[in-house]
């Protein structure tokens, strides 16, 4: 698991002046066993294709754009999923002072994002052990970033396995197969897995996030379109969910929603 963009609700990027992300995406990638053995080699085939890169240490947002193309290009071949939670925060902004507040505080943003990822990951996984007749177990290793305390994640983890939510949610993670013990977390740098993720994450917010001159970049998502998990062949709200669902975004970013 790893994410793009900031929580920060200061102020906002727009087509005239820098300033934080409008766009917070939280996502990861899903191997079995096996292929998580060969993740170090999906990521050492793409930097070996950059001779001027340090080989075990990819990150999407340093590479060029023919670069990008190249990784995800190269990426959409592999046997993973990949699943993208995506919150638009200025629509944050209309939920009135209190409930904005909530948002505003450290980490709630972030783990909320955490909670809708878990629910269709181990929704996907479970339907995979169904199916082939055998029971399964997610373990999850979230790319380690500053300011986020991991010890809370996992008390909000436990609370809800627990049930000790205020309000019932309305789909909720598939406790059978994760447990919160499991869930661990790991520099980026030490783990080709987390590498891989922040390609597919990192795709997607270039996909929604205009850059300075109000343009986006789809190109690197649509490269990896047959990677995201799907629900009755969508996409949307499984591999790619909006958070609130019935956000209003900006015109740019909606020309890749629609065309999921």
């Amino acid at each position: 698991m790893d994410e793009a963009g900031d929580e920060g609700f200061g102020k906002l990027r727009n087509s005239n002046s820098g300033g934080q992300s409008a766009w917070l995406l939280l996502g990861g990638i899903v191997v079995s066993k096996e292929n998580d053995r060969l993740l170090p080699s999906w990521r050492d085939e793409i930097m070996d294709q950059f001779p001027k890169k340090r080989r075990r240490d990819l990150h999407f947002h340093k590479l060029k754009h023919e670069q990008k193309v190249l990784a995800s290009r190269t990426l959409a071949e592999k046997p993973f999923g990949a699943c993208v939670v995506a919150s638009y925060k200025p629509t944050l902004l209309d939920l009135g002072d209190r409930k904005l507040e909530v948002f505003k505080s450290k980490g709630h943003l972030y783990n909320y994002l955490v909670r809708f990822l878990l629910e269709r990951v181990t929704s996907a996984c479970a339907t995979k052990s169904h199916t082939a007749g055998r029971q399964c177990k997610v373990y999850v290793t979230f790319s380690k970033r500053g300011g986020t305390d991991y010890e809370v994640m996992r008390d909000y983890l436990f609370l809800m396995r627990d049930g000790r939510e205020i309000v019932r949610p309305v789909r909720s993670i598939d406790w059978s197969v994760l447990h919160p013990e499991d869930v661990k977390v790991e520099d980026h740098s030490n783990r080709a897995g987390l590498q891989i993720a922040d390609v597919a994450t990192s795709a997607v917010y270039n996909a929604l996030e205009p850059n300075l001159y109000g343009d986006t970049e789809p190109r690197y998502a649509n490269n990896l379109r047959s990677r995201f998990l799907k629900i009755n062949s969508q996409i949307l709200n499984c591999g790619i969910t909006l958070v609130p669902r019935a956000c209003t975004i900006p015109e740019q970013s909606r020309l890749y929603i629609d065309g999921l």
